[in-house]
C-alpha cells in the first residue's frame, strides 16, 4: 500500500474541519476540561517544563499545559489540525511553538516529558515513535493518554450499532468525518489493541523504564455525564495513561 503517513495526513486534514465539534476532542466541556488539566498535574514534572505534546492536533493537552504554566512545542503530521491549534493558542494569549511533521521525527530537545492523547493507536510503527521520543528526552519522562478503541467483538459491534441508532434518533454527528479505511487499520499495530499491555509492551521495547499504568475513572466518569442521553454509556471507552522514565 502507498505511505500510510499520506493517508493519515489527508484524513486529519479533512477532519480539522469539524474535530472541534465535538467537546471530547476540544476538551472544552467544563467538567471533562478539569479532568484532564488533574491529569497533566498529576503526571508531568512541576512547571515550567519543556513538554512535547506528539498529535497535538488542535492543541486540546498542548493548551492547557501550557496554561498550567509549561513550554509547550505542539508536534502533528497535519497542518489543518495545527492551525486550530495556532489560533486558539492566539485567542487564549498562551504561548505555543508549533511543528508539522511526524510522530517519528520530533523536534530537537531535550525535553523534561513527551506527552501524547489518543496518537499511539494511529503510528505505523509505535516503537520507532517511542524511541525517537526518547532520543529527545533522555532525561524526561512519557505519558501516553489512551484508550481502548477496538469494536471488533461482536458484543462491542451490537453496541456501536445502538449508538448509531441512537445519535441518529438524536440527529447527533459522529465525532469525525469519517472512518480510516481497512487497509489503513490493518498497517497499524496497535488500531486493534484489546489491552493496555500492548502499549505497555511497546513503551518498554522502545527503551522507557519505570513503566506504570494507571486508569483514567475520571475522565471515562467527565466523559459519560458529559454525552446524549445513552451515548455515554454506549460509546463508553476505558482510558488510561502509561507513564514512564526516561
Amino acid at each position: 500500500m502507498a505511505d500510510p503517513h499520506d493517508e493519515l495526513r489527508a484524513f486529519w486534514d479533512r477532519d480539522s474541519e469539524s474535530y472541534d465539534r465535538s467537546p471530547a476532542h476540544s476538551a472544552a466541556d467544563p467538567v471533562e476540561a478539569p479532568m484532564w488539566r488533574a491529569a497533566l498535574v498529576r503526571y508531568l514534572p512541576p512547571p515550567p517544563a519543556r513538554v512535547l505534546d506528539v498529535g497535538a492536533g488542535t492543541g486540546a493537552m498542548s493548551l492547557l499545559a501550557a496554561d498550567l504554566g509549561h513550554r509547550v512545542t505542539a508536534l502533528d503530521l497535519s497542518p489543518g489540525m495545527l492551525g486550530g491549534a495556532r489560533e486558539k493558542a492566539d485567542a487564549l494569549g498562551l504561548e505555543l511553538d508549533t511543528v508539522v511533521g511526524p510522530a517519528t521525527q520530533p523536534p530537537p530537545g531535550p525535553f523534561d516529558a513527551v506527552i501524547e492523547r489518543h496518537l499511539a493507536w494511529t503510528l505505523p510503527d509505535p516503537v520507532e515513535a517511542l524511541r525517537a521520543w526518547h532520543s529527545v528526552a533522555p532525561a524526561g519522562r512519557l505519558v501516553l493518554f489512551e484508550g481502548i478503541f477496538d469494536r471488533g467483538g461482536l458484543a462491542q459491534r451490537a453496541r456501536g450499532s445502538v449508538a448509531n441508532a441512537v445519535r441518529r434518533t438524536l440527529r447527533v454527528s459522529h465525532d469525525h468525518h469519517g472512518r480510516y479505511s481497512d487497509q489503513l487499520l490493518a498497517a497499524l499495530p496497535l488500531a486493534r489493541a484489546a489491552s493496555p499491555l500492548a502499549y505497555v509492551a511497546a513503551v518498554r521495547e522502545a527503551g522507557w523504564d519505570q513503566v506504570r499504568l494507571e486508569r483514567l475513572r475520571d475522565v471515562e466518569w467527565a466523559r459519560r455525564i458529559s454525552s446524549p442521553v445513552l451515548l455515554g454509556w454506549l460509546e463508553m471507552v476505558p482510558r488510561f495513561a502509561v507513564v514512564a522514565e526516561a
